[in-house]
């Protein structure tokens, strides 16, 4: 029974590990649906310190203009 239980629970971990690497997907649907976190991702633009310390965009269609640093 007990080697049953951590069968089943091992099984259960690579399934997530799966899902989470993998397309998401509608709970109630079950089809294919785009991930909330891959579009936060990609929607934050990119901005780097250059040797003044000035912070300016790395990319996109404001690729080295200057903007204020993010703080953190």
């Amino acid at each position: 029974m007990k080697k049953l239980l951590i069968a089943f629970t091992a099984l259960a971990l690579l399934g997530s590990v799966a899902d989470a690497k993998g397309p998401c997907r509608d709970k109630t649907t079950g089809r294919f649906a785009t991930c909330p976190h891959a579009a936060t991702a990609a929607a934050a633009p990119a901005i780097k310190k250059d040797a003044k310390g000035k912070c300016h965009f790395a990319d996109g269609p404001k690729k080295g203009k200057y903007t204020t640093c993010p703080k953190g």
